[in-house]
């Protein structure tokens, strides 16, 4: 018995590539006790049409979807690129590229590859030992209007403004100034599509305002929650971000771009690389 359910979980994903999968079948996966690793990678490597709505997640997230589990259903939902295959292998010579008097002064890269704990699209952190990047954590996000949570189906919602909902009043992220941070983007992106957003922690959620679109320069000075950064190319797609000791104590995000063009409708949900600088 014990080898027959082994085989049928290790089937699991080629099973379920056969048909689209959706909240229910992912639910149905989680209630059978499946692993969270094994329903990641059926997700990945299956069709899929979900609901990605506050309701939607809600319901996942009830049924006992972890939260990595339902970012990667907003993220296959939204149709963001798949990472890319992992760089070669490059002589053992290595560079510093970082600016002098950082707080990554003295880290290693090795040319035209990628930093050490680098090795998927993100964003990524230096962690306290100045010698290595961590992930940062990627936490669902939610879109409102006038208050209320809501889909943005029509072009010129609030004047190519979003407004982002993001659960809890504190991100498990927390570092202090200097902080470094690295952006592996998807093929075509580039750092000025990325929003970094300083985040206002209500009882219960943290709150910002952003550009549909990417667009951040707004003549009205709406967009007062968008953070400027400069981004230094270190590898093919790979950027580093500096921040100095003046950096604001608070709560932020790096919002990734969406596929959609400027105006179009955007989803419900989608993900936020959150931090707090506590200083």
């Amino acid at each position: 018995m014990r080898n027959g359910i082994l085989i049928v979980l290790l089937l699991c994903p080629a099973l379920f590539a056969q048909e689209a999968l959706n909240n229910q079948t992912v639910i149905k996966l989680v209630k059978a006790g499946l692993s969270e690793d094994l329903i990641i990678t059926t997700i990945n490597s299956s069709a899929g049409k979900y609901d990605t709505s506050a309701n939607g997640l809600i319901a996942l997230k009830k049924a006992g979807a972890t939260d990595k589990e339902i970012a990667e259903i907003v993220v296959k939902a939204s149709g963001v690129s798949a990472a890319a295959p992992p760089v070669a292998a490059v002589a053992p010579t290595l560079v510093n590229h970082a600016p002098a008097g950082s707080a990554s002064k003295g880290l290693i890269f090795a040319p035209g590859g990628l930093p050490t704990g680098v090795d998927s699209i993100g964003v990524y952190y230096l962690d306290k030992t100045g010698s290595s990047w961590q992930e940062v954590p990627a936490e669902i996000v939610n879109f409102k209007a006038e208050g209320a949570l809501k889909h943005y189906a029509s072009a010129g919602v609030l004047k190519g403004e979003m407004v982002g909902l993001v659960g809890g009043n504190r991100s498990s992220l927390l570092l202090k100034a200097p902080a470094s941070f690295i952006l592996y983007v998807p093929e075509g992106r580039v750092p000025g599509e990325y929003q970094l957003l300083q985040l206002h922690a209500n009882a219960d959620s943290r709150e910002f305002r952003a550009a549909n679109g990417g667009i951040v320069h707004d003549a009205g000075g709406a967009l007062r929650d968008v953070v400027d950064f400069t981004a230094k190319k270190i590898a093919p797609r790979v950027y580093l971000i500096e921040f100095d000791e003046d950096m604001e104590k608070g709560e932020y995000g790096f919002l990734p771009p969406f596929d959609a063009p400027v105006g179009a409708s955007i989803p419900t949900a989608s993900k936020i690389y959150s931090f707090s600088i506590t200083h």
